[in-house]
């Protein structure tokens, strides 16, 4: 069924499971922040979705999101002197819009349909592959900024949960965030990331003798 969210447009993409801090300073924003902390702990989300068309700050000055986005539940507030709130919240479940209302007030909301992970044909197979890919990837970066290569930290077994972890590690544009979020199940997200590791690890080879900080700018 479709329901009515809150939006927080962002120039980033929000995925399940993932930590995400939020510095909120614009009136609206704080509103919104006021507003679910009248409510239960557990009803205290909002949607994050990612802005196709515009910026982060000013009234007004996002014109358009993506199709796509990822519900975010507040796990801790604090309140600064100056009104702002610093944030800590955690990606929940996707969920696709509807119809968005981005000069809603006091702020922006849409009517969502609410997404459940599907795993999709194949998707245990492909967590092996994808993992080799991701660290193989991970190693390349960490050579690249100059660090020392030492042990990789522990990959989750859930194909859902690593499709994720991946898709919000990886350095590539916005719109290439979106797409795997958009993916409709694991196995298809997990290929699709295959194909982004490839490129990207191939990528880093090729421009090694480039500083690190060329490289990073892309995202």
């Amino acid at each position: 069924m479709p329901t009515t969210l809150p939006l927080f447009p962002l120039g980033s993409v929000l995925f399940p499971g993932v930590v995400m801090p939020l510095r909120v300073f614009e009136p609206r924003y704080r509103q919104l922040v006021e507003d679910l902390q009248a409510l239960e702990t557990t009803e205290q989300r909002f949607g994050v979705v990612a802005i196709k068309d515009g910026r982060e700050v000013g009234e007004g000055n996002v014109r358009s999101v993506y199709e796509y986005g990822c519900t975010a539940q507040i796990s801790a507030v604090d309140a600064a002197d100056d009104g702002s709130y610093a944030l800590v919240t955690t990606g929940v479940e996707r969920f696709r819009v509807l119809a968005a209302d981005l000069s809603a007030a006091p702020y922006p909301t849409a009517e969502v349909e609410i997404l459940t992970d599907v795993p999709g044909e194949g998707a245990d197979a492909l967590r092996t592959p994808a993992t080799a890919h991701f660290l193989g990837y991970q190693r390349a970066l960490t050579t690249l900024r100059g660090l020392r290569v030492g042990a990789l930290p522990q990959l989750p077994d859930d194909p859902t949960v690593l499709s994720y972890l991946i898709a919000a590690t990886m350095i590539i544009d916005l719109r290439e965030k979106h797409s795997l979020l958009a993916a409709a199940d694991t196995a298809t997200r997990l290929r699709r990331e295959q194909a982004l590791l490839r490129r990207e690890a191939l990528l880093i080879q090729e421009l090694r003798s480039l500083p690190a900080v060329d490289i990073l700018k892309r995202d």
